[in-house]
């Protein structure tokens, strides 16, 4: 997946509108995109009807304290690993009392770290019925891998909305 679709202020706007016309909050959980993605959100007027908070853990050890993901399976994968963004979306949900948690961790660049190379992310979505992952490939200098995680997120929340509706506050 080299190319991620932009989610326009438009687009965010619309997310927002149709978290509230639901009843549905939703929290973030942030790594490489050092709190990009709650901001996008927090952009839109009236998104404080929605959005419960963000946790930026880009410290390896603060995704254990802060979200509660498994210290073993930071020890055993590293950060940049689907168990962990799960665990990470799971975590922002619980602690900001969210319907939806969402989350991103991965490698920005500009080389490789934690064994994965420059554009490998993990985002992970939670809602009331069920999860999602997506893993990422993205290409780009590390603002273009950033910007690339945070349209994923807003991408995968708004897919959770469209095709998992009927259990996601419809």
């Amino acid at each position: 997946m080299g190319t991620v679709s932009i989610m326009g202020d438009e687009q965010v706007a619309q997310l927002i509108a149709d978290l509230t016309g639901r009843g549905l909050t939703i929290a973030t959980a942030e790594s490489l995109t050092g709190g990009g993605l709650v901001a996008r959100l927090v952009d839109v007027p009236g998104a404080s009807r929605v959005v419960r908070g963000g946790a930026c853990t880009y410290a390896v050890d603060t995704k254990a304290s802060v979200l509660g993901v498994s210290e073993n399976r930071l020890a055993l994968t590293g950060p940049v690993d689907e168990e962990v963004a799960r665990q990470m979306a799971r975590g922002a949900r619980s602690l900001f009392g969210a319907d939806i948690g969402v989350s991103t961790t991965g490698v920005a660049g500009p080389g490789p770290a934690d064994g994965c190379e420059a554009g490998t992310v993990h985002i992970a979505c939670t809602y009331p019925t069920g999860e999602e992952h997506r893993l990422l490939h993205l290409q780009g200098d590390r603002a273009a891998v950033r910007a690339g995680a945070i349209d994923a997120a807003l991408l995968l929340v708004r897919d959770v909305l469209d095709f998992a509706g009927a259990q996601v506050g419809d």
